[in-house]
């Protein structure tokens, strides 16, 4: 039985393009097979998240319901079945499946209806999550630093080294230079990447690129990209075109640049209705072009390797967070995002 807490505050999705509701949410009385309570301390912001809230992959039939991936928290208690986190655990919460048991998805209740949820949220101050979303970290990580291991930092290394696989001197097109965009730069980076070319309409996160290893930088609000590119090129090809905006028309012309056995990786996602239209035949003869799916990271593998590449200085963090809110202002955060004010990740408080 789950004797406390009953209640926590939680920022609610009811309507796809309206700002978020905080409020009270009830929780159940017990944690069923495989899922865990935890007290959830910090939490980021992805891009994820204002997707679900634009509604770009279609209607959402699920609401109302609570969003957030990547966060820190400690446990407080387990459901049966539960063997890899134990109470009184730091973990990150994470959308990527980890060790254990993936439990039902939580039914909360608010202002007497059921409230929705995944395997996993982080907008809220507690929440019910499955096992398989938790992967514990030594007591003394930073909370921010683990929040970040949720997504921003394992989807972005996963990118480079799984879903590109960058080498040596790979030419490397970065376009999107926000939370991931900048874990992409700083991974690109350290496989030795040359050049590194990120693009942006936001001047403060392209200054931010500079300074996690982008070699280059491109602002697409004052000059056109594509010919920007060219310069910097010459005729050389690019190997490696990551795209982090969902914008069919990038995605079209960073096809275009690529050489004979170069890749296209799709962070981003179009919106539901727009179709990339390009020319198949390269495909036949080494080109590419592949979704990512959280640079298919494995938590339990990823997050121990890249804390310790933190503790010893080697995976640079600093400056990463360039915003933080309490959970009142979610609202607020989430708009600093959509205006470019805030150049890297944006922290909230829980």
């Amino acid at each position: 039985m789950i004797e406390n807490p009953k209640y926590m505050k939680a920022a609610i999705l009811v309507a796809q393009n309206e700002p978020l509701i905080v409020d009270t949410v009830e929780l159940p009385n017990e944690l069923g097979v495989g899922q865990v309570l935890v007290e959830v301390h910090k939490s980021g912001i992805c891009g994820s998240q204002l997707g679900e809230i634009a509604g770009v992959k279609g209607p959402d039939n699920y609401l109302p319901h609570l969003l957030g991936h990547e966060g820190c928290a400690t446990v407080l208690a387990i459901g049966p079945g539960v063997k890899y986190v134990q109470p009184k655990d730091k973990v990150v919460l994470h959308w990527r499946k980890g060790l254990g048991i993936q439990g039902e998805t939580p039914k909360y209740k608010w202002r007497g209806q059921e409230l929705n949820a995944g395997w996993v949220t982080t907008f809220n101050t507690h929440a019910i999550v499955s096992e398989n979303r938790c992967t514990k970290v030594p007591q003394n990580t930073d909370q921010e630093i683990a929040a970040l291991f949720g997504c921003a930092i394992t989807t972005g290394f996963g990118v480079v080294t799984n879903n590109a696989r960058m080498k040596i001197g790979d030419k490397v097109i970065i376009y999107g230079a926000g939370g991931i965009g900048l874990n992409i730069i700083q991974a690109a980076s350290m496989v030795s990447a040359f050049p590194i070319i990120a693009v942006d309409i936001f001047e403060n996160r392209l200054n931010l690129a500079s300074k996690f290893g982008a070699t280059h930088t491109i602002n697409g609000s004052i000059e056109n990209p594509f010919e920007a590119i060219k310069n910097i090129m010459g005729n050389e090809s690019i190997d490696v075109f990551v795209d982090n905006t969902g914008l069919t028309k990038i995605i079209e012309e960073g096809f275009d640049l690529l050489g004979r056995n170069g890749k296209v990786v799709l962070v981003g996602v179009p919106k539901i209705g727009e179709n990339i239209n390009i020319h198949s035949l390269p495909l036949h003869f080494g080109k590419s072009i592949k979704g990512s799916h959280g640079g298919e990271a494995k938590p339990e593998l990823d997050i121990p390797r890249y804390l310790t590449l933190v503790n010893n200085g080697k995976l640079n963090l600093e400056g990463l967070i360039s915003a933080r809110y309490n959970l009142d202002e979610i609202n607020q955060a989430i708009d600093s995002i959509k205006k470019g004010e805030s150049a890297g990740r944006v922290m909230i408080s829980l």
